[in-house]
């Protein structure tokens, strides 16, 4: 629907613009000098796990992650808060503090924010970063016979539906949680170092690996082989799976997308089903220079990261995204 929609809104003429939402990227990017430029996103959902502090932590990884997903570093936030008016204040405390705990890591400055009264609580940020305009990482610019590297694990959607019905075991609650408040930052910075050929990214988010796949893919004018023994899935993703615990995202991203994908014969049920899967504060997509991938990866790991490489870019044509 969105999509439908902001193809009929008029585009502004603004050569300072590099990136905006007529581009379909993770974040807006505005030249304001010759090597300085702004990266501007914002992001806020509902809660995904029951403790407040844990919230707030994700709500900015997640807000955080589209200046990353561009290579951008983060500067100022502004909070985005929808609070019952006669909620416990105390929890309202500890979703703020949480947020500030992992803006203050990013190194990224609350400058201020805007609340209103609401029956359901959302919380998130809008977030300023800065660029140079010759190092923008776009989702449009992978090339063929690129490596595909994924740097988080999938699942964080099934498991939070598990979560609000009671069903989540505790160590599927703790993979889950820790991935979703890990931050995109040292993914960005080694891909952004130039040390390595990275020609194009995006974060995995609300429209799953399937929906910012299909955004590169389209954007680059490429097709995407991806192989399905090879994505990395968070503990207890394939048990939701299987007991029915999917979000309503997760079937909309797929009455989208799944008519552009191409399935080999012995991809199981489940993982079709995770690759649409709506990620908060999921990992990097990166498309890599296939002689590049190897060091680039081994870099990540090194740092901590739990990148693995799940495909290849393909000159395109149909399926525009093959699962073999």
């Amino acid at each position: 629907m969105l999509d439908t929609v902001l193809g009929k809104l008029a585009r502004q003429n603004d050569p300072n613009v590099l990136v905006g939402f007529d581009k379909a990227d993770d974040a807006g990017v505005y030249k304001i000098s010759s090597d300085q430029a702004l990266v501007q996103t914002v992001d806020f959902f509902t809660p995904v796990v029951d403790d407040p502090y844990t919230f707030g932590q994700i709500a900015a990884a997640n807000s955080l992650s589209d200046v990353y997903a561009m290579g951008g570093r983060p500067l100022s936030a502004l909070a985005i808060v929808c609070f019952p008016e006669k909620g416990d204040i105390t929890i309202l405390e500890q979703i703020l503090a949480g947020g500030l705990s992992k803006m203050m890591e990013a190194q990224c400055t609350v400058v201020g924010g805007h609340s209103v009264r609401d029956p359901e609580i959302k919380f998130g940020y809008a977030v300023t970063g800065m660029i140079h305009p010759d190092c923008v990482l776009t989702n449009s610019a992978a090339m063929v016979l690129d490596a595909l590297i994924l740097t988080k694990p999938l699942g964080t959607g099934v498991i939070s539906t598990a979560i609000k019905r009671g069903a989540a075991k505790p160590a599927w609650i703790d993979a889950a949680t820790q991935s979703m408040t890990t931050l995109n930052a040292k993914a960005s910075a080694i891909a952004g170092s130039g040390k390595f050929r990275v020609h194009s990214a995006t974060d995995i988010t609300g429209f799953g690996l399937i929906g910012h796949a299909r955004e590169m893919a389209l954007g680059s004018r490429v097709s995407l082989r991806l192989h399905a023994a090879a994505l990395p899935l968070l503990e207890g993703a394939m048990e939701c799976i299987e007991a029915g615990h999917v979000p309503g995202g997760l079937k909309s991203n797929r009455e989208f997308a799944e008519c552009l994908v191409g399935y080999g014969e012995d991809v199981p049920e489940e993982i079709k089903t995770i690759m649409f899967d709506p990620q908060t504060a999921g990992g990097l997509l990166l498309s890599v220079a296939r002689e590049h991938a190897e060091p680039l990866l081994q870099e990540l790991l090194a740092s901590g990261v739990p990148a693995v490489e799940i495909g290849e870019v393909l000159p395109q044509g149909k399926p525009l995204i093959q699962v073999v």
